[in-house]
């Protein structure tokens, strides 16, 4: 009889076994890598970010320190002039020109200080371009000055701070958000003569706040390694949790109580939430020398590539199981 020579067959059951077995190998080193991935991009993405907002904040603090050093030389000046309306005037358009980042410099008198000018007297120098300024008395009955909270504060104070964020609005070209910084000057006897303020717009601050992030995505190592640049910053009101200044369209207001107080308390942290129905992370800080905060938003589908990743992945683990499943078949 002639040998028959046979090829041997994986029976059913055991060819299942072993597909059953590489399936689940497959699964467990996909979770594992799945979850390694996972944390590891959320450490970078934490680490990244803070890193923006620390950058973001301490350049509009080292702005606000700068604006304040022009302030102060300004408000030494009117101190040295009180002698006379006019000379106050001179003294506040003497040193206008040399910092085209505040929107005007005033000094805002107490009730006849001078007689001839009557209970109020606010002499106002501001920009009107880049280069060209005008100066006007502001005060009046409508502009009752002597009743503003900045003046209130400043009388009891006596220190310098900035002013809570507000609208002017005197129907001219100056109307406009505004936050001041604000110090009283006194004269030779000790006496209140006035508070000086130093005005910078919200609308300035927006254009800096975006050159700035502009600045940090076309840096060498964002530009290099990462791709997912759709990042935003805005700056809130560490008060009532409003967003002061964003960029256009993007409407961020902070109303969770314990943010609030997070805010109050100069802290530093993390959140998750919607924003215009967007799902977010928000990494937020204080800024030094004002009662803002900065805040930087990145919504959350940057993770999206690595889900991306996963799913190319189990693709790949699936064709391969059918090809084992193939080849134990043969």
């Amino acid at each position: 009889m002639e040998n028959q020579s046979t090829t041997p067959t994986i029976p059913c059951n055991r060819r299942l076994h072993i597909v059953l077995t590489i399936l689940v190998v497959f699964l467990i080193f996909g979770a594992i890598a799945y979850r390694t991935c996972y944390q590891s991009m959320e450490a970078e993405h934490h680490v990244r970010y803070v890193g923006i907002m620390t950058v973001t904040s301490e350049k509009i603090a080292n702005m606000i320190r700068s604006m304040e050093m022009n302030a102060m030389n300004e408000f030494d000046e009117v101190e040295k002039h009180l002698d006379s309306p006019e000379s106050v005037i001179a003294a506040l358009q003497s040193k206008t020109s040399l910092n085209p980042k505040v929107r005007g410099y005033f000094a805002a008198f107490e009730p006849n200080y001078f007689p001839q000018k009557g209970q109020w007297f606010e002499p106002y120098v501001h920009h009107i371009d880049s280069s060209a300024f005008e100066v006007r008395d502001v005060g009046s009955a409508n502009h009752n000055y002597h009743k503003s909270e900045w003046y209130i504060r400043a009388k009891k104070s006596k220190d310098s701070f900035w002013s809570d964020p507000y609208y002017y609005n005197d129907g001219t070209a100056i109307s406009g958000h505004y936050t001041t910084f604000v110090k009283p000057v006194f004269n030779e006897k000790g006496q209140l003569a006035c508070v000086c303020g130093a005005d910078m717009t919200f609308e300035w601050l927006a254009k800096e706040l975006q050159i700035i992030n502009e600045q940090i995505k076309n840096g060498a190592l964002i530009n290099r390694y990462v791709r997912d640049t759709e990042f935003y910053t805005v700056i809130i009101n560490n008060s009532d949790g409003s967003c002061i200044v964003s960029p256009e369209g993007k409407d961020v207001a902070f109303t969770k109580e314990y943010l609030k107080r997070e805010m109050e308390e100069e802290n530093k942290g993390t959140i998750n939430m919607d924003i215009d129905g967007v799902p977010s992370t928000v990494y937020y800080g204080p800024i030094d020398r004002v009662d803002w905060t900065v805040a930087v938003v990145v919504p959350q589908h940057v993770y999206k590539p690595l889900l991306n990743l996963t799913v190319i992945l189990l693709v790949i683990g699936l064709l391969g199981i059918i090809v084992v499943w193939y080849l134990c078949r043969k």
